[in-house]
C-alpha cells in the first residue's frame, strides 16, 4: 500500500514522501494518527496545495519541541515501586509512569511520546527516550527505587545492592569489635585475679 507522509516518520521517510507500507501499519498507525494519507491522485494534489502550510506548522512545532528538549534532556525523575531485596520490581514501569513523573516535575509529556527500549523491571537508574517531535528527542533518567531515601542513594552513584553489602559488612565489623572487647575484658579480669592472689601473704607453718 502506498501512502504520502504528512510528517517525518522514523525509518520510513520525510514529509511529502510517497512510500510503500504494509496495509495493517497504514490502517492501524499512520492513517489514524494523521501521519499519512492514502497516496491517491486527489490526496497528493491536496498535499501539494497544503505543503507550505504543513511545513510552516512543522517548523513551529519543532521549535517548541527543541525548547522543551533543552530543558528535559538529562533530567532525572523518581518513581517509587515495591521490589524484592534482590532489586526485582513487582511489576514494571510503563510509559504512563514516566509521563506522570515528568508531569509532576512540570514537564508536559504524553505517554505516547515515551519510548522504553526494554521493560524496566529492576531498581536503579534507567535511561528513557522521549520523542517530542518526529525530528526531536530528549533522553531522561528514571530513578526507580523503593523509597525516596533509596532514590537519593542511587542518585549519588550507589546501587541498593552495594549499600546492603556495606551495611552487612559494617554489622559484621561491629559484632567482631564487640567480641574483641568482651574477650579483652575477660583477659583483664583474669589478670586482676592473678595479681590479687600474688599479693596475698604466704602462710608458712613455722610462723604459727
Amino acid at each position: 500500500m502506498q501512502v504520502i507522509l504528512l510528517e517525518r516518520v522514523a525509518k520510513l521517510g520525510q514529509m511529502g514522501d510517497v512510500v510503500d507500507v504494509k496495509p495493517g501499519y497504514a490502517r492501524n498507525f499512520l492513517l489514524p494518527q494523521n501521519k499519512a494519507l492514502m497516496a491517491s491522485k486527489a490526496n497528493i494534489s491536496a498535499f501539494e496545495e497544503r505543503k507550505a502550510e504543513l511545513e510552516a506548522r512543522n517548523l513551529e512545532t519543532r521549535k517548541e519541541a527543541e525548547a522543551l528538549a533543552a530543558r528535559l534532556d538529562g533530567q532525572q525523575f523518581v518513581v517509587i515501586r515495591q521490589a524484592s531485596d534482590g532489586g526485582s520490581l513487582y511489576g514494571s514501569v510503563s510509559p504512563r509512569d514516566v509521563a506522570d513523573a515528568a508531569g509532576e516535575a512540570g514537564f508536559s509529556v504524553d505517554r505516547k511520546q515515551v519510548k522504553i527500549n526494554r521493560p524496566i523491571k529492576d531498581l536503579g537508574l534507567h535511561k528513557v527516550t522521549v520523542r517530542l517531535h518526529p525530528e526531536v528527542e530528549a533522553e531522561l533518567v528514571l530513578n526507580v527505587a523503593r523509597s525516596q531515601e533509596e532514590a537519593d542513594l542511587q542518585a549519588s552513584g550507589k546501587t541498593i545492592q552495594e549499600a546492603a553489602a556495606e551495611e552487612e559488612a559494617q554489622a559484621e565489623f561491629e559484632i567482631s569489635e564487640l567480641f574483641d572487647d568482651i574477650g579483652g575484658a575477660q583477659l583483664d579480669e583474669g589478670a586482676e585475679s592473678d595479681d590479687a592472689r600474688d599479693a596475698q601473704p604466704s602462710m608458712d607453718p613455722r610462723d604459727t
